[in-house]
């Protein structure tokens, strides 16, 4: 996908009911103040605590089948480690948190063992940004 800039973004996007298509597409929710539905939405577990991490950044949510549909404005630039710690996704709640309130507070994530998955190319990535 090559977007050019010089005029607005809007209409819609298909994409798969993929667990990692949908985590970023939640915590994208946090940089805009505007309605975000997002249908063909896997029910796991996983895309439960992403949604309990946005509403603790002070969203709300409401769902109907495999819809769901994200309102309202982030409030809080911290990420509570109760949510945070539950899943390795949760990290990426930082970016859209630094872009909307110049700061952010986001534990270092938990979730399952798998292998090495380290933050620091995400941090590296914000680092360059400034």
């Amino acid at each position: 996908m090559v977007i050019r800039g010089g005029r607005p973004l809007s209409g819609r996007v298909e994409v798969s009911g993929a667990k990692n298509a949908v985590l970023p597409a939640i915590v994208a929710s946090l940089l805009i103040d505007e309605p975000l539905t997002i249908g063909n939405v896997p029910d796991l577990r996983d895309v439960e605590t992403q949604l309990a991490l946005v509403e603790a950044l002070g969203k709300a949510i409401s769902r109907d089948g495999d819809t769901i549909v994200i309102t309202g404005e982030a409030s809080r630039a911290e990420a509570p480690e109760e949510v945070v710690s539950r899943m390795r996704a949760s990290f990426l709640c930082l970016g859209p948190l630094l872009a909307r309130f110049g700061e952010a507070h986001v534990p270092l994530p938990g979730g399952c063992v798998i292998g090495a998955r380290p933050v620091d190319l995400h941090l590296e990535g914000l680092r360059r940004l400034g």
